[in-house]
């Protein structure tokens, strides 16, 4: 897989592409990268790349232009061009699966109040929003949505590492533990050393639901449960209850 990022500061994002498991993924060819600088098609002595807004108002808006032709020397046809906005729609895990599937992606890395529209128009397949806040750095969104795609593709992540992590079927994931067995009081729940790998099994399954159920009740909406799962939850709920008219009783 390729990404090609289009940016004015490809400095932010050289450290991001050289580090940890994406710089091994790089390594053995899993993974490629382009970095593309907005300025090396500017056509001014000043290499200048944003200009006020028409109809007034505060900030500056990314040239088309430039843009434009940064575009065109990655030679977009055929590939995924991708614009992180607050505007766009939220990405989401399902979002990152479906663009790990592409051979090739575009980002384009906004700055100031953005791109001009006419670009947007012209060349943007997906204008994603990374959450429901705005970042002055487009290049932070641009690493998020390719942190969240390429760890899918196959050889890089391991297949059992991804199964059950949050989102990846619609709950959250359990929680985890190492050694030392005992950490300033607190002990690893029994359970973890039974070696009892069915009720293992089973008390993730209920800390999984106890944290979707606690954090992203929505998450359970539309996940379909086995009997067991189902038996599971309605346990968390009644004791959810309980609790809470205990606290309204407090009060």
């Amino acid at each position: 897989m390729k990404v090609s990022i289009l940016t004015l500061f490809p400095e932010i994002l050289e450290g991001y592409f050289s580090s940890s498991i994406m710089a091994k993924a790089v390594d053995r060819g899993l993974f490629s990268y382009r970095l593309i600088n907005f300025r090396e098609f500017a056509f001014d002595r000043h290499r200048t790349c944003d200009d006020a807004p028409y109809g007034g108002g505060a900030g500056m808006v990314l040239k088309p232009e430039p843009v434009a032709k940064a575009l065109d020397s990655v030679g977009i046809a055929g590939k995924r061009v991708i614009y992180p906005s607050p505007s766009g729609r939220l990405f989401r895990q399902s979002m990152a699966e479906e663009f790990s599937r592409e051979e090739e992606l575009v980002i384009i890395c906004g700055r100031y109040e953005g791109l001009d529209q006419r670009i947007i128009d012209r060349y943007v397949d997906d204008e994603v929003c990374v959450g429901d806040y705005v970042l002055s750095s487009g290049e932070v969104a641009a690493m998020v949505i390719t942190d969240a795609v390429y760890r899918l593709r196959e050889g890089i992540i391991s297949a059992e590492s991804l199964e059950e992590e949050s989102f990846s079927d619609g709950l959250l994931e359990y929680p985890h533990y190492t050694r030392p067995e005992v950490f300033e009081g607190e002990k690893v729940p029994e359970i973890l050393l039974s070696g009892h790998h069915e009720k293992i099994r089973e008390w993730r399954m209920r800390q999984r639901l106890a944290k979707t159920l606690r954090n992203r009740p929505d998450l359970l909406e539309n996940r379909n449960l086995d009997d067991g799962e189902k038996r599971l939850l309605e346990e968390l709920r009644e004791k959810q209850e309980i609790r809470e008219e205990r606290t309204h009783e407090y009060h």
